[in-house]
């Protein structure tokens, strides 16, 4: 059970799983189970035989089918109605189903990942969701903290989103203001990542003459701090392997090392360091941006 917020990456959660388990190569199927009409979700789920109902012209092959040997991701578990959740649950305690219109039981071997945004310890406490689905589908939760609460994350993903933005655009940034770090860096992001993905992609529309620009509107971000200087992608990039480096004790690799916080692999991490002209020795900069000892960090 994947939990947390609208826009908090439950879905690349769910892929993750997948990607790093033995069905990695199966297929990964998903559903949104808050964007399909009750009346259709059934067939949707477990699939139907021909002339099972009014409109049903040919047998359809239902998720739970697709899933087999893989991973089936049901997002937004909470919308699932009342009346169908016995049937939800009898597939995931019994590996088993019909078709709508068939009695033939079929057996699947599927990983089922839910994901909610909704609480559904409360959800069963008003009876909007059976209590014995819940425990089954909670064998595993993990929770997802919103942006809000992993702000050393925003920086990096504003660097990421904005690669992938000049790529499709065709454009170039060559420079983040410290007023653009400043505002991204101090907003609370109710839509979570999802909300900055979309701001960065407003910002690059916006961009001229390979500045990023602030796409927030004043009132909803704190005073600008000052920094001393614009920052680039390469300074912004640099500052961050360079603060994460000091807080590891400047250890690269291992489980609790600068590679490891920064989800990247020590010889990726190692590469980046000599194109930027980080090196331990000293702890001081070397290359490009000379000897100086590093003062500024990104807040």
């Amino acid at each position: 059970m994947v939990l947390g917020e609208t826009g908090t990456g439950k879905e690349l959660i769910a892929r993750a799983i997948h990607n790093l388990s033995s069905r990695f190569g199966r297929p990964f199927i998903k559903l949104n189970c808050a964007a399909i009409p009750f009346d259709l979700l059934e067939s949707e789920l477990f699939g139907h035989e021909k002339g099972a109902f009014t409109g049903a012209i040919a047998q359809k092959i239902g998720r739970f089918e697709m899933a087999d040997k893989g991973t089936l991701f049901l997002d937004e578990i909470g919308d699932i109605p009342l009346a169908l959740q016995p049937k939800l649950l009898r597939v995931l305690q019994e590996q088993e189903f019909e078709r709508l219109g068939s009695g033939r039981t079929h057996k699947v071997d599927v990983r089922v990942v839910a994901a909610t945004h909704r609480d559904l310890g409360e959800m069963v406490r008003r009876n909007e969701f059976r209590n014995d689905l819940y425990y089954r589908l909670n064998v595993f939760p993990v929770r997802l903290p919103p942006l809000r609460e992993r702000r050393e994350d925003i920086v990096p993903l504003i660097m990421y989103f904005v690669e992938i933005c000049c790529s499709r655009m065709g454009k170039t940034i060559e420079q983040i203001p410290p007023e653009t770090i400043s505002a991204f860096t101090s907003y609370s992001w109710p839509g979570n990542i999802r909300e900055l993905q979309n701001l960065v992609e407003r910002s690059v529309i916006l961009s001229n003459d390979g500045v990023l620009p602030n796409p927030l509107p004043a009132a909803e971000t704190k005073p600008v701090t000052s920094l001393s200087a614009p920052t680039t992608l390469r300074e912004s990039e640099r500052a961050l392997i360079l603060e994460t480096l000091e807080s590891v004790g400047w250890v690269v690799g291992g489980n609790k090392g600068a590679a490891a916080k920064l989800g990247l692999k020590r010889t990726t991490l190692i590469s980046k360091m000599e194109k930027l002209g980080i090196s331990a020795r000293g702890r001081r900069l070397s290359g490009p941006f000379g000897g100086t000892s590093v003062t500024s960090r990104i807040q």
